[in-house]
């Protein structure tokens, strides 16, 4: 019985020495209401700013173990244009590949066990959205603005979020 209850110990010890040493990222939006180009409804805007921190810091786990990247994104600007006129039952967006290409800006800081190893503001946009290869579904809404992100991601950190396969 003490033998289990040691193990049980060590295997707690492990997993909370683990959980220390995770990479964190923690995502905030700076006044998010006056985005360039966020959806005019309230609650659509909400689970923009969800999804995005979702995905923020999902590419965040594919940091080493103790860096901790702090993201404030100041600006968004969805791709295409949100067509008031067409919203009947959900957000709608016009996408015509001329002038309504994603862009974001924000400021990262990445720290190393309460270091500041990295800080800058970056400007993200992909002029070319419509004519890449996307790995996202079709029916994911921000699917061109998480491979815009991706792309900020792997070449500021060097290091690639692993895609589930297409559905």
């Amino acid at each position: 019985m003490k033998t289990n209850t040691t193990r049980t110990f060590i295997a707690g010890l492990a997993l909370l020495a683990s959980s220390a040493a995770w990479a964190g990222t923690e995502v905030h939006f700076t006044k998010p209401e006056q985005f360039s180009d966020v959806s005019f409804d309230q609650t659509e805007r909400e689970k923009v700013l969800k999804d995005l921190t979702a995905h923020f810091e999902k590419l965040g786990e594919s940091l080493k173990p103790g860096l901790t990247l702090k993201i404030d994104v100041t600006d968004l600007d969805m791709a295409g244009r949100e067509n008031p006129a067409m919203r009947a039952m959900q957000n709608f967006r016009v996408m015509n590949g001329q002038a309504d290409w994603p862009r974001m800006r924000l400021h990262y800081v990445l720290e190393q066990d309460g270091k500041v190893i990295a800080n800058a503001d970056a400007a993200l946009s992909d002029m070319s959205y419509l004519t890449r290869i996307n790995r996202y579904a079709n029916g994911d809404k921000l699917r061109y603005e998480k491979l815009m992100i991706d792309d900020w991601f792997s070449s500021t950190f060097g290091t690639q979020l692993k895609h589930p396969p297409r559905k």
